[in-house]
């Protein structure tokens, strides 16, 4: 019988060797926020918070470029500043929480601009439409540094059309620009 290489392989390995280039970490939700504000009635803003974020990253130190980061938000968790607002960014003019309870990003491909910041491309979905995102992340630890078993902490910023996610009532008054922020830490898995 010859021997499976590859288990051999893996046996002769020293210990963490495959874990050196791959960097897991899980989105601590007590430690994470994520708002979006968007121009209304020409002279003030609104702001949404999604207190309810799960998620998790996978980065690969020898392939700096790739990335699978998976986030998803409770869209029926959604917080608002008053009442009118909130039953409004739940009903079906906008998130349709009832149809459409999770907003879910899938990052795909990182582009490092800078030691700690990079653009992170991927496909975000909200009321069952997905469209293509680009995040601006500034980490809190230089890429090339990432700490083995610390967590790192981050933000993150893009800009959507709500239109492109089928969500254009009100557009005399509430503008079509929505600029997402996202500050978390990710613990080490």
């Amino acid at each position: 019988m010859k021997p499976n290489l590859a288990a051999l392989f893996l046996i002769l390995l020293p210990t963490g060797v495959l874990a050196q280039d791959h960097h897991s970490y899980r989105l601590n939700p007590a430690a994470s926020a994520v708002s979006a504000e968007v121009p209304f009635l020409l002279i003030g803003s609104k702001t949404a918070g999604f207190p309810d974020v799960t998620g998790a990253v996978r980065l690969n130190q020898a392939d700096p470029t790739a990335i699978d980061l998976r986030v998803t938000l409770d869209a029926a968790a959604l917080t608002a500043g008053d009442d009118t607002t909130l039953r409004r960014l739940r009903g079906e003019k906008f998130f349709d929480v009832a149809t459409y309870p999770d907003i879910t990003f899938t990052g795909t491909i990182m582009t490092p601009t800078g030691p700690d910041t990079a653009v992170v491309g991927g496909d975000l979905t909200a009321r069952g439409i997905t469209q293509p995102v680009n995040l601006s992340v500034t980490f809190g630890t230089p890429l090339a540094a990432l700490p083995n078993g610390k967590p790192v902490a981050l933000t993150a910023e893009t800009t959507i059309n709500r239109r492109d996610f089928g969500m254009t009532s009100y557009g005399l008054i509430v503008g079509n620009r929505v600029t997402i922020l996202i500050e978390t830490q990710m613990a080490p898995e």
